[in-house]
């Protein structure tokens, strides 16, 4: 039997495309879970660099960062756009299909 393999260095690295994270995001954004959407916002977090560096381009404090990426975070609007903005992304509005 073939021993699984790890998927999330794979991941992460891949996340480092800002194409590739962004279809990623916008994939977890489709299934209308918050939860799903935080943790591809983490893990696109990771692969830019980090909670830190993030921190310092947001000039958010990264205990904050930290509990708005978690399981239970609930970011604002205003957190949630400085931090899409600082990864290189943007809030969009489309129209259901």
């Amino acid at each position: 039997m073939k021993k699984s393999k790890a998927y999330q260095p794979e991941l992460i690295e891949s996340l480092r495309n800002p194409q590739e994270a962004e279809e990623y995001l916008n994939v977890a954004l489709e299934e209308d879970d918050p939860e799903l959407f935080l943790l591809a916002l983490r893990n696109v977090t990771e692969a830019q660099g980090g909670v830190a560096r993030l921190a310092e381009k947001t000039k958010l404090n990264r205990e904050s960062l930290y509990r708005m990426l978690s399981k239970q975070g609930n970011p604002e609007f205003k957190s949630l756009d400085v931090l899409l903005h600082a990864l290189g992304f943007r809030l969009a509005v489309t129209a259901n299909r």
